[in-house]
């Protein structure tokens, strides 16, 4: 992974984001990527492997453990982060759109043109609206990630030992998870920083719609003096 570029991706999106923003960013880098990266995915490495039915009837551990883990948590948590982050790139494009469009200006009229945007990265107009819709996102994809997880993993925990007595299991056999107890550690640790993310986006989206309220108040305040 070229680090360099994802450092300069990150400082891109710190510029165009809120204190909030800039604090999701943070829990989202720090608590949740790194943790996916250096940690999470190495409990879960062994999952098929250490997988034990107490039988050698062929088939019936690979029957088992599609049945108790039908997705793995390491793919639905990487699918989950690529998700959540897409939208700050769709602010940062949309932002770029702006100052190519000022470029083409510029370009056409000379250094006397007259700006559409002033500051390209402020959030009025379209850029407001994307901006938003990318918080929405962000928080419906985490509430949607939270949700197939309880659906999946009942309370988000998963059992030292589950029976199983799917075809071609020739009775109910004991099937045994490897590293429950870390696992669900794991889990819980990015249940709760996917939690806390949700509320940062909910207080940043009120944030931003209150400060947008109270600018259009100032202004017809402004109007109605005038």
């Amino acid at each position: 992974m070229n680090w360099g570029w994802f450092e300069g991706l990150l400082r891109d999106v710190n510029v165009y984001s809120t204190t909030f923003g800039r604090i999701w960013l943070t829990l989202v880098f720090i608590f949740r990527l790194l943790v996916y990266l250096v940690a999470a995915e190495k409990v879960w490495s062994d999952d098929h492997k250490d997988f034990d039915c107490n039988t050698r009837q062929p088939g019936c551990t690979n029957v088992c453990f599609d049945h108790f883990f039908p997705v793995s948590h390491i793919r639905l948590w990487a699918l989950q982060l690529i998700l959540v982050t897409c939208p700050s790139l769709l602010v940062l494009m949309h932002v770029a759109y702006r100052e190519a469009k000022e470029e083409r200006l510029r370009e056409i009229q000379g250094d006397n043109y007259r700006r559409i945007y002033p500051n390209p990265g402020k959030k009025r107009g379209g850029l407001w609206w994307t901006y938003l819709l990318s918080l929405i996102f962000k928080v419906s994809v985490d509430l949607v990630f939270l949700y197939v997880f309880f659906r999946l993993y009942r309370n988000y925990t998963l059992p030292r030992v589950v029976k199983c007595e799917l075809l071609p299991c020739p009775n109910v056999v004991d099937c045994f998870i490897s590293r429950p107890t870390e696992k669900n550690i794991f889990t819980l640790f990015m249940v709760v920083t996917t939690c806390v993310c949700v509320v940062l986006n909910l207080i940043e989206a009120t944030y931003l719609i209150g400060k947008r309220c109270h600018e259009c108040l100032e202004a017809g305040e402004g109007d109605s003096r005038r």
